[in-house]
């Protein structure tokens, strides 16, 4: 299974902020549109991904308040990037090694969208119920031999 298939099942809504979004806002619309991730994006380019974990930074940097920060301040400003021609077991790798809950996919340098590790392990899941359904159906189909 390739990125690809997960991006039609998921669609193509994508939330973005800007370097100079402060922070407050971005938080802000995180919880407004239940998600966990923003892309930053400055000048028609993607420069760096906000999650729930830089926001957390953020609060624990200052002590419990979101701060007057924009978000250039706190994002990661170096994501890893799939394709997508990029196969589910690759993502699956570099979102473990990397500790990334959050992919942007990204070809020839135009963003289509943001995979999750939600979406992977729903893809994953999927895909196996499928498998057992196959396999059930075809044992089930089984022909019986016959005593000669």
């Amino acid at each position: 299974m390739k990125v690809s298939e997960i991006l039609q099942v998921k669609g193509d809504i994508l939330y973005t902020v800007t370097p100079d979004t402060p922070m407050a806002v971005a938080a802000d619309t995180m919880a407004e549109k239940d998600i966990g991730s923003l892309v930053v994006m400055e000048f028609g380019e993607l420069v760096g991904m906000l999650t729930f974990r830089e926001v957390i930074k953020s609060v624990h940097a200052n002590k419990g308040s979101i701060g007057t920060d924009t978000v250039r301040r706190h994002m990661d400003d170096h994501p890893i990037t799939i394709t997508p021609e990029t196969e589910i077991n690759e993502v699956r790798r570099l979102m473990l090694e990397n500790h990334a809950r959050y992919v942007p996919v990204v070809n020839a340098r135009t963003l289509l969208g943001v995979i999750s590790f939600y979406d992977v392990a729903k893809a994953v899941v999927e895909a196996q119920s499928f498998e057992n359904r196959m396999l059930k159906a075809y044992i089930r189909d089984w022909p019986v031999e016959k005593d000669e």
